[in-house]
């Protein structure tokens, strides 16, 4: 966190952006300048907190949130045109970049142009310096060994299979330095270039929300290396998985099919691997967003193997014991709760008891039960409001949508609707400045709008679907997109309620 970190009892407001969905030329969002010119619009449009979502190397189904390291980083974001400058590649592999669409992540393509062009980086860095790696390369890989050493052999064992999940690796097979050394460079720069990145954010004046997802992948370098702090069988294949009963998305609810802890033998351990995780992502971050924070109090049990979350039981989580060794390990907690879905007391209580932030989303706001804590009139101050999130629609294809991702009526969504725009006084002509607005009206300390809502977008430009298949996490904003005019009526908004 920075010096003179702000409290987040200040109000202020901010944009939601995965730095997939940056503008540039390699087909993917990165860490280049699209980036820093993406955080000079945040500073002109009077922007204080930039949100992301998981920064780990996304893995089923490109979801940043099923990564295959929760301490690594996305290679893809790595920016070529920086290793170009340090000499690791040429410029002539970035003139012979494909012609990559703009306005979507076609993930395959860019896989496959990226990673050979970073494997010629790491070779062509470790010739250069031979024996020797250099005092920062060496005191990167010492500062990250807790993770790194068994990240870069479960990446070499992964590049020898195809990509098979390591349940199904026929035999151990020892990596060679080399092969450890391509990946552990990898990590080297992409850690370099973000927090290059983050300390430009900072000296602006902005602060980035970033995200732990509360589950791991199964295929990931956490349960392989890991296996005895999981409910896993005899074979490493999860006995119990992760998920929410049947809600607001989905009438069989949501099987995530993420493997569960065995919570006794976190407790054993003192919390060392969660410890070891908060620790590496508030070094990339300054504010956490804890997903699902309702599984810390009680999570879903779903039988391994299911492929819905209709049969399943609720299960006591770790609750205050897992805060309290994070506060004593790493100091006062800056955690934002992620606590949507079916909150219990319970759940109430155990954030605030903590302190922690909730959630509150516009989109949700719109029934007819005035006790719904979504309403802008019974917002808290200690709160984050979104117009929507990754998860939800954009607020121009929710008003306009026909609710498929709801288990709802359409005639049910119909008045919502229409509740919704008799609350915000829209004319429908910029309805999605009408959200905007009441966000910002809010007496939440914290108001986050997506860019899609700022750019007004409709349904084509949402991030995710809960509970479905698909391709999604692929959006991408556009250079000319980000105006000077969209800064400016920003910044006026925003400072028209108090933030800033």
């Amino acid at each position: 966190m920075t010096d003179g970190q702000q409290v987040i009892n200040q109000r202020v407001s901010g944009i939601l952006l995965h730095p997939t969905s940056l503008p540039g030329p390699y087909g993917v969002g990165d860490l280049g300048s699209a980036a820093y010119r993406f955080v000079d619009f945040l500073a002109a449009a009077g922007q204080r907190r930039w949100q992301i979502l998981p920064l780990g190397p996304p893995g089923y189904g490109n979801s940043p949130y099923q990564s295959i390291s929760s301490m690594a980083g996305n290679p893809l974001l790595i920016s070529l045109d920086a290793l170009a400058a340090d000499g690791w590649i040429s410029p002539d592999d970035l003139r012979e970049a494909p012609s990559f669409p703009r306005e979507f992540v076609n993930f395959p393509e860019v896989r496959r142009f990226k990673y050979q062009l970073l494997r010629k980086a790491a070779a062509v860095f470790h010739l250069a310096h031979g024996g020797d790696q250099g005092p920062e390369f060496e005191a990167f890989c010492h500062e990250k060994k807790f993770w790194l050493d068994k990240f870069a052999e479960f990446m070499t064992a992964k590049d020898a299979t195809d990509g098979e999940v390591w349940t199904h690796w026929q035999a151990p097979r020892l990596s060679s330095e080399n092969e450890r050394a391509e990946h552990q460079f990898i990590q080297f720069e992409f850690f370099r270039q973000w927090r290059r990145l983050k300390m430009y954010c900072n000296q602006k004046g902005i602060e980035i929300i970033g995200d732990i997802p509360i589950f791991v992948a199964h295929d990931s370098a956490d349960v392989w290396s890991h296996p005895h702090l999981f409910d896993l069988d005899h074979d490493g294949n999860p006995r119990t998985i992760a998920g929410v009963p049947p809600d607001y998305f989905s009438a069989t609810g949501q099987c995530w099919g993420n493997p569960l802890y065995r919570w006794e033998r976190m407790a054993d351990t003192g919390y060392t691997w969660w410890i070891e995780r908060v620790r590496a992502a508030l070094e990339l971050v300054d504010w956490v967003r804890l997903d699902h924070f309702r599984g810390f109090e009680q999570y879903y049990e779903i039988p391994g193997g299911a492929t819905t979350a209709v049969k399943g039981r609720w299960m006591p989580g770790p609750g205050d014991a897992l805060f309290t060794a994070l506060t004593k390990a790493l100091g006062k907690l800056p955690f934002l709760a992620e606590d949507l879905g079916m909150i219990t007391p319970e759940v109430e209580a155990l954030r605030d008891r903590w302190e922690f932030p909730g959630m509150v989303i516009l989109q949700f706001a719109f029934d007819d039960d005035p006790r719904n804590r979504f309403k802008p009139y019974n917002h808290v101050e200690n709160c984050v409001v979104y117009t929507g999130t990754h998860d939800n629609d954009t607020i121009v294809g929710w008003l306009t949508g026909s609710g498929e991702e709801s288990t709802r009526s359409a005639e049910s969504l119909h008045s919502e609707r229409q509740r919704a725009l008799r609350y915000v006084n829209s004319d429908r002509r910029a309805v999605h400045w009408d959200f905007i607005r009441t966000a910002l009206m809010s007496v939440a300390n914290t108001a986050i709008i997506p860019l899609q809502d700022a750019l007004g977008l409709g349904s084509e430009a949402r991030m995710n679907l809960p509970g479905r298949s698909g391709d999604f996490w692929r959006w991408r904003a556009l250079d000319e997109q980000l105006t000077p005019a969209l800064a400016e009526r920003l910044r006026t908004i925003t400072e028209l309620y108090g933030r800033g």
